[in-house]
Formats: structure tokens, C-alpha cells, sequence
């Protein structure tokens, strides 16, 4: 039997604390923070790609992620442009209010997540359209914890 009686919202959180559990291991061992982290940087990537790519993206998050994602969202407003100095500058402004969690490392780190759980294809048309200095950000924090393309290791869709 489901813990919830819907498999459908046990599979999302399942997923979910997957995604958290990851996020922690990199800023530290606190639910909390890792679910800020994971919002901040969703967002602000979200707020930086076009309409259609901020949808494919966010119909490959797990149900529970998918809702934060798009929590305040405004695509009349996308997209904006910000080079990598600036994402860094919006998603430590969007942490401030909890305890220092280093930017980059935040970013770095939702950015490996994404890479693992989302398929490649939805990645790679993400990195493309970001500007040079963020999407090489991304790269290296892929390239950290990912097979390289050579070996097109299969990678999880998000659940």
C-alpha cells in the first residue's frame, strides 16, 4: 500500500528526496536549504531561457519540483538576460534570507542534478541557449558527475 494512496504523489516525493539528497550532499545536511537552493536556481534558470524551453524543462521535473518551478511565474516577463556574473548576483540575493550557502556551488550543484535526472536532449537545447559564460558554468559541473557524451551513458528521467 501507498503511503499517500496515490503511487503518482509517492514516486514525486520518492523522486523529490532524491533530488534533495543530492542537492545536501554538496551544501550541507539541511532539507530546508537544499529545497531553497533547488527553487532559487529552477527559477532563475526558468527566467532566463524562452517560454518553450522553460515548458519542455519543466514537463521532464518530478511532479512535486515541477509545482516550485513554475511558482511565481511570469512569462510575459522571460526571457531575461543575464550573463553568468549576474545569475550568480540573482540567486545569492534569492539565498540571502537563509544561512550562506556559496552561490556558485548552488548553482553548480541543481545544474549536476539536472544533468543527471533530465535527458540529455532537454539539457543540451537548455545549455545552447544560455549565454557562453553560464552555459560553460554548467558544463563543468556536469562534466563533474556525469559520463562523458562519448559513452552516452543512460541517464534517469525525472519521475
Amino acid at each position: 500500500m501507498s503511503a499517500s494512496g496515490l503511487d503518482v504523489f509517492d514516486k514525486t516525493l520518492q523522486t523529490t528526496n532524491i533530488w534533495l539528497d543530492e542537492i545536501m550532499a554538496d551544501v550541507g545536511p539541511d532539507r530546508q536549504i537544499a529545497w531553497k537552493v533547488l527553487s532559487v536556481v529552477l527559477h532563475k534558470l526558468r527566467d532566463r531561457v524562452t517560454l518553450g524551453l522553460a515548458a519542455h524543462l519543466g514537463a521532464e521535473l518530478p511532479l512535486l519540483v515541477r509545482g516550485v518551478y513554475y511558482d511565481q511565474f511570469e512569462p510575459a516577463k522571460l526571457p531575461a538576460d543575464w550573463s553568468a556574473e549576474d545569475f550568480v548576483k540573482e540567486v545569492a540575493r534569492w539565498l540571502s534570507d537563509v544561512r550562506p550557502v556559496e552561490p556558485k556551488l548552488a548553482i553548480r550543484t541543481v545544474f549536476a542534478v539536472l544533468s543527471r535526472h533530465v535527458s540529455r536532449g532537454q539539457i543540451a537545447k537548455i545549455q545552447d541557449a544560455l549565454p557562453q559564460d553560464l552555459r560553460s558554468l554548467w558544463i563543468a559541473a556536469e562534466e563533474a558527475v556525469v559520463a562523458p557524451p562519448q559513452s552516452e551513458a543512460p541517464r534517469r528521467k525525472a519521475g
